[in-house]
């Protein structure tokens, strides 16, 4: 039986029992986030001066931090923060890089020369430090953190639809679609968009990997969320002044983030595999 592109993408993906076992825990993760209000047993700014720096127990599993407060519930709302990041700002900045990389790979030109040019521009400034500085004037909230990583780290996507847009635009079918009067448009997203999406997808695969990161670095350096609302990296931030005292504290959020970056990255290199079995060696 014939096979369509993305059945034998799949195929090959199961093929690699590492990255099947990382996409069912990044599902998992989700899972916990989007069930995160139901599965907390406390809130995650209730604060219990009593409970101050309780090593995990029965009733708090992670412990608590120096307020009191439940650190597995601080955790559970924290992987929604993470995650809701991750995935907002990679998708703000997929749509800029597709549609950048579109007009520029299919109409070339004058149109191509000012995008490619604007990437070089982009490319010049560091990234990390781009966001700390318009962190530092529009303030630090969740909105503007995912807003800030979008609009900052599309550079890598428009180059690589470029690329595919380059690579097809001059192919038969698309020949053939203007052939019987097919607009611009449609011959986009029609028929080359689908054509392009695959390293799209592993670039994204990682991207979200590099938002959550990002994210939480903010956050450990105090640009990321206010302090109140729990995320890992703030998590691990509050933690510093009490390394010696109250261990967990730094290593439920530290580990949350270690496991939730393999595994994106994970999922991003088996698909890469998929997608072309010849990169696997590289």
């Amino acid at each position: 039986m014939h096979q369509s592109y993305w059945q034998q993408v799949w195929y090959q993906f199961q093929r690699s029992k590492l990255a099947v076992a990382a996409l069912f825990l990044v599902l998992f993760l989700i899972l916990i986030a989007v069930a995160a209000p139901f599965l907390a047993p406390f809130s995650p700014e209730s604060y219990d001066l009593d409970q101050i720096l309780i090593a995990p127990n029965a009733m708090h599993w992670l412990g608590t931090d120096d307020l009191g407060r439940d650190v597995f519930s601080r955790m559970l709302f924290g992987a929604r923060v993470s995650l809701s990041v991750g995935f907002v700002a990679v998708s703000i900045y997929v749509v800029i890089g597709i549609i950048l990389g579109a007009l520029a790979g299919y109409y070339g030109g004058w149109i191509d020369m000012i995008i490619s040019r604007g990437i070089e521009v982009m490319l010049c400034f560091p990234t990390f430090f781009l966001i700390l500085a318009v962190l530092a004037f529009v303030g630090p909230s969740i909105y503007n953190i995912m807003i800030v990583i979008g609009v900052t780290q599309w550079t890598g996507i428009a180059r690589l639809v470029r690329g595919e847009f380059l690579k097809f635009r001059n192919r038969e079918f698309v020949l053939g679609a203007r052939q019987i009067g097919a607009g611009d448009f449609r011959i986009l997203f029609k028929y080359l968009l689908p054509n392009a999406l695959a390293p799209v997808l592993v670039s994204a695969s990682f991207g979200v990997a590099s938002a959550i990161l990002t994210e939480s670095a903010l956050s450990f350096l105090g640009f990321g969320v206010p302090p109140q609302v729990p995320s890992w990296g703030a998590i691990l931030s509050q933690a510093q002044s009490f390394m010696d005292t109250a261990w967990w504290l730094t290593l439920a959020p530290g580990l949350a983030i270690f496991i939730t970056i393999t595994a994106y990255n994970l999922v991003g290199e088996g698909l890469r595999d998929a997608i072309d079995p010849r990169l696997k060696n590289l």
